[in-house]
């Protein structure tokens, strides 16, 4: 079929093995104890050494005993930054034990059109555009500069149109929790069926699992409605189904990415916020 030849799977793929590098790499961060000082049996007594005048130790400071410095936090090890490499956005990644309150309608508002009007966004998108003239996926669209503009808008078009229905109006609707929760443990076959799985899986705002309806049902009104501005023979079921797909198997390939990235911004780039 002419939807596996798209440049999709570049997307899909590319984080698959970028997470694949980061397997052996898992961090698990603890905070060690720490030794109690050491006292003697007066002071656990209440009494103290300048209370006994004849005690031979009188005027002395007792030294605590050795004490071992604690692991950092988990956080300080290089968990979910706000920015992955400093340019991707990454606001709704948290970790999978973090128990937040319930976002707000304004909140959902806010993320899916920084997701949208972020000026990375604009960079992805005209990279995703150039990809699909050089595949000649929607050869109505023409070549050169103005094959290239309308490939463009029409990719801009489609992201922000995606965004508002899985990030803000269907999550709002059904109050349905659009943040992203990495296990960040477990193998790397679990993990990597985990972040894939996000796209059926999400949380409610009460915190409970439940069916990723923002996903599945936001992207598939997405793809419907851009027949709106799609040539007539791109308005075919078989071309919204496409694009329902692609947009669907790349989320699915960023949570994937997002599950890992803590473990390779760990091991390779030292990110801090």
């Amino acid at each position: 079929m002419k939807f596996f030849r798209r440049p999709i799977s570049l997307f899909v793929l590319g984080p698959c093995l970028i997470a694949f590098l980061c397997c052996g790499f898992q961090v698990d961060a603890q905070r060690a104890l720490e030794l109690p000082a050491t006292r003697s049996p007066l002071q656990i007594a209440g009494l103290d050494r300048e209370d006994l005048p004849d005690d031979p130790g009188v005027g002395q400071t007792q030294q605590p005993g050795p004490q071992t410095k604690p692991d950092p936090a988990p956080t300080e090890q290089g968990g979910q930054t706000k920015r992955i490499l400093y340019i991707v956005p990454n606001f709704r990644s948290v970790s999978t034990d973090a128990y937040l309150p319930p976002q707000s309608v304004k909140t959902k508002f806010i993320t899916a059109t920084e997701d949208s009007f972020d000026y990375s966004g604009f960079i992805f998108v005209a990279m995703q555009a150039g990809l699909g003239q050089i595949g000649n996926s929607y050869p109505e669209f023409g070549e050169g500069a103005v094959g290239y503009g309308r490939y463009y808008w029409h990719t801009l078009a489609d992201a922000t149109d995606e965004n508002l229905w899985v990030e803000f109006l269907v999550p709002s609707i059904l109050h349905q929790d659009t943040r992203f929760y990495t296990l960040r443990h477990g193998s790397f076959l679990k993990r990597f069926g985990y972040g894939f799985t996000r796209i059926i899986i999400t949380r409610n705002d009460g915190g409970r699992e439940t069916f990723n309806a923002s996903e599945i049902v936001g992207a598939g009104v997405a793809a419907g409605l851009s027949n709106l501005y799609y040539p007539a023979q791109e308005r075919t079921e078989i071309k919204s189904y496409q694009r329902w797909v692609t947009n669907v198997s790349i989320d699915g390939g960023i949570f994937i990415f997002k599950e890992f990235w803590p473990d390779l911004n760990n091991r390779f780039f030292h990110q801090k916020d």
